[in-house]
């Protein structure tokens, strides 16, 4: 039997990732977040309502939810992947797809 090991970004939860996969879980339940760093957080949204559509309209459907954040911490949101279930299933994913889910070292 093999044992499956999380991924290095979920011991990398914060208090402000936990409040932002609370907000935007109302509307998107696939949301997944952590710091990165001091400086910043990473959130990523999978959705499929995100099929097709452009980045531009993908943002428009997540900033009502984030500006229910508090402004420091929206402010900290440095990376928002929002792709759809065949993107992150799709062998050529995102690159920053990749960068989520095994993040490098951070130089801060």
């Amino acid at each position: 039997m093999s044992q499956q090991t999380k991924p290095r970004w979920t011991a990398m939860r914060t208090k402000e990732s936990r409040l932002i996969e609370k907000v935007l879980r109302h509307a998107f339940p696939n949301t997944d977040a952590y710091r990165y760093n001091s400086a910043s957080i990473r959130v990523r949204v999978v959705d499929s309502r995100f099929d097709g559509k452009s980045a531009e309209k993908r943002d428009e459907m997540i900033e009502p939810h984030l500006r229910k954040l508090p402004k420091n911490v929206q402010a900290e949101i440095i990376n928002l992947l929002t792709l759809s279930p065949s993107e992150l299933a799709d062998s050529k994913s995102p690159p920053a797809n990749a960068e989520f889910e095994d993040p490098s070292n951070s130089m801060l």
